[in-house]
């Protein structure tokens, strides 16, 4: 079985406590019931608390929970948190004991990662801290693989986390031998003569208006558009559905990859168009390819963010390789030229763009002001030998007329 489940916590021993994402509308209702029927402080009476009662616990987020006693040791005792997994030291004060929903079963399952033997024969304390690290309160892919041998046992799955199985993540890091590692290469950190490259979006028929975002722009001509699931136009073509769906997995891919990025290698390669992961100056990586050179000493390159269109020019520390499995979801950015105008031949304005002369500065920040933040809608006229299209403003009129009322380009049919 396969299901969607939350990582709780990550016990001492490295039992992942976890949360299936079915369960948590029958669990935030137990909760509400708990703190409607719990208020105010926990047992002030002298109390023979005994190991394995039920009880319930005030925790540090201030909610009474379901726990059961671990241990008892003079006025403080070790309680499990029967829904979440932990273990925790509280004082009896903060404990009631109660028969109450005994009767429902815990909400978390503890589990292990199947056919999966750590080095040492037990999860050494830096991988148990790497993998709460990690995953707690993350969401991941569970495989049941065998049910456990006796009652409240541990379920021995296979774990995903952004595609990548965390046995053989935790095997490449040396924490552990995974027996079934066949998936290793996902991670692309192997050394190799493969030449990867990303695919290309698929992109409506032409014709079709359907929502957009520009994500960069190069000249008001030319541009980088995104399709848009969130537009509210009439109904969402096949490309699109796909697209967003595309979208919302490649996100939550890149999330781990950026937790997990310092273990990934830095680029020796320095192939033009290699795909890579690329550091932004907002500190997170995200999808890039190789450009060119542009310093020896030190060295300097320049990569595109193919998710978007933007270029960046990064030393070698800020490149890594790209895990293999992130290659199977399409750029998000498409090149694109704007059909219906051009430069204006009497454009007085000094101020050029360097790379393209043709057009004025002022023309490129008044198109970034006509798109910037805008509901915008797009038609494709042609796809060769560029992808062209009709780009409409949120007041659904082609957004270059502003342009040319201002002068700055004119009309070309």
């Amino acid at each position: 079985k396969i299901f969607q489940a939350v990582v709780s916590c990550i016990g001492s021993d490295g039992t992942i406590y976890i949360i299936p994402k079915l369960f948590e509308p029958a669990l935030n209702k137990l909760m509400a019931e708990i703190q409607n029927t719990f208020k105010g402080l926990g047992l002030l009476i002298p109390y023979c608390w005994k190991k394995g009662e039920a009880c319930v616990v005030r925790g540090s987020d201030t909610l009474w929970h379901r726990a059961k006693i671990i241990e008892v040791s003079g006025s403080t005792l070790q309680v499990q948190y029967i829904d979440r997994g932990y273990i925790e030291s509280i004082p009896q004060c903060h404990l009631y004991p109660t028969t109450f929903y005994t009767g429902i079963p815990p909400f978390c399952i503890p589990c292990q990662l199947h056919k999966t033997l750590p080095i040492g024969n037990f999860w050494q304390q830096d991988a148990v801290d790497y993998l709460q690290e990690l995953l707690k309160n993350e969401e991941v892919e569970i495989h049941s693989e065998e049910l456990p041998g006796k009652p409240w046992g541990k379920l021995s799955i296979s774990l995903y986390f952004g595609g990548m199985s965390l046995s053989s993540f935790m095997a490449y890091q040396k924490y552990c031998v995974a027996e079934d590692c066949q998936d290793i290469e996902k991670l692309g950190v192997f050394e190799g003569d493969l030449s990867p490259s990303y695919l290309l979006q698929p992109l409506p028929v032409p014709g079709e208006t359907f929502p957009v975002t520009v994500t960069h722009l190069v000249s008001p001509k030319e541009v980088y558009i995104c399709l848009d699931s969130s537009g509210n136009l009439t109904k969402h073509s096949a490309t699109e559905k796909a697209a967003s769906c595309d979208s919302e997995s490649l996100n939550k891919a890149l999330k781990w990859c950026n937790k997990i990025v310092k273990t990934l290698p830095h680029l020796t390669n320095f192939k033009k168009e290699l795909p890579c992961l690329a550091e932004y100056v907002d500190g997170l990586w995200y999808r890039a390819k190789l450009l060119s050179i542009t310093q020896l000493v030190p060295v300097q390159i320049l990569v595109q963010f193919v998710d978007y269109g933007t270029y960046l020019v990064a030393p070698t520390s800020r490149l890594r390789h790209i895990p293999c499995h992130l290659l199977k979801y399409p750029v998000q950015a498409v090149r694109v030229l704007l059909a219906g105008f051009r430069p204006a031949s009497h454009d007085k304005n000094v101020e050029r763009i360097p790379y393209s002369p043709e057009w004025s500065l002022k023309a490129l920040w008044t198109m970034v002001d006509c798109v910037e933040g805008k509901r915008l809608s797009a038609s494709i006229l042609t796809v060769s030998p560029e992808v062209t299209i009709s780009l409409y403003g949120d007041d659904k009129n082609l957004v270059h007329l502003k342009l040319i009322e201002m002068g700055l380009a004119e009309l070309d049919e």
